[in-house]
């Protein structure tokens, strides 16, 4: 698959590095585009961000990168974390930077659209942009973990949120936590 990621300056950074981590380099192309806000988050709450290998960065003021056209064969794009200005301004239509642009399109080609918004609570208006995102063929996947899978850390938190993300891609992880059985259960009440 060919996919773009993009990130923005909600806080969340964790999500951004467990996908980037659990999608393989070697069997897919990886294009990530940040905002300057997602960087300084992402150094700020991860202290030191790691870019797996093979992966190829775009600066979000290059509008010569190949997502931004329709005519490019793209699969999915997924923004993680994005904030509920950035998820606003894709609701109407903007293309003033890389990553917005790139959203518009995979919207106006029918290609799969990933948001995952961190930010909480949410105003009518932001409520009123999910709905427009969603009516207009993305998927919104907000960055609510699980805890059926008994999580032991920050690390193991998080991946729920990236396996569904994964799940929604089509990657599923070995990983990842399934309901299988009366056994996995919690008890009734």
């Amino acid at each position: 698959m060919k996919i773009v990621i993009g990130a923005t300056g909600a806080s969340g950074s964790i999500y951004l590095q467990r996908l980037l981590e659990q999608i393989s380099t070697t069997e897919h192309e990886l294009h990530l585009v940040m905002t300057a806000h997602a960087r300084q988050v992402a150094n700020h709450e991860l202290l030191a961000f790691r870019l797996p290998p093979k992966i190829l960065q775009h600066a979000d003021n290059d509008m010569n990168v190949p997502f931004v056209s329709g005519s490019a064969r793209f699969d999915a794009m997924v923004i993680v974390p994005c904030s509920m200005s950035t998820l606003g301004r894709i609701a109407t239509g903007s293309g003033q930077s890389a990553l917005l642009r790139a959203a518009d399109v995979f919207l106006k080609e029918r290609r799969k659209l990933i948001v995952v918004p961190r930010e909480t609570p949410w105003s009518l208006i932001q409520a009123r942009n999910v709905v427009t995102l969603i009516e207009a063929g993305a998927i919104v996947l907000p960055a609510i973990p699980s805890f059926y899978s008994n999580p032991k850390n920050v690390n193991d938190v998080a991946d729920t949120v990236v396996w569904r993300i994964l799940d929604q891609l089509g990657l599923p992880s070995s990983k990842a936590f399934r309901w299988e059985s009366a056994k996995g259960r919690p008890p009734q009440i």
